[in-house]
């Protein structure tokens, strides 16, 4: 049976502990089998990557990285 959680894609809300905290902002994907969540603007990260057919340089891109369900709480608005 599927988890389910109170927060769920497109809350907005604030991040209560890490690198991160006070920050605000959208939910853009829930992970179930992580217990996480992706935020937008939160717990950025840089990342490799190699030429393709979707990066044709190459070079470094910006990430954000899942944050655990408990670390993050809803807010209004």
């Amino acid at each position: 049976m599927a988890k389910k959680f109170k927060i769920k894609k497109g809350d907005r809300v604030m991040v209560i502990a890490g690198d991160d905290k006070g920050k605000t902002g959208e939910v853009l994907k829930v992970l179930t089998k992580k217990d996480a969540v992706i935020v937008s603007g939160c717990k950025v990260a840089r990342k490799a990557v190699k030429p393709s057919e979707q990066h044709k340089e190459g070079g470094f891109i910006n990430k954000e990285m899942p944050i655990h369900i408990s670390n993050v709480k809803k807010v209004e608005g």
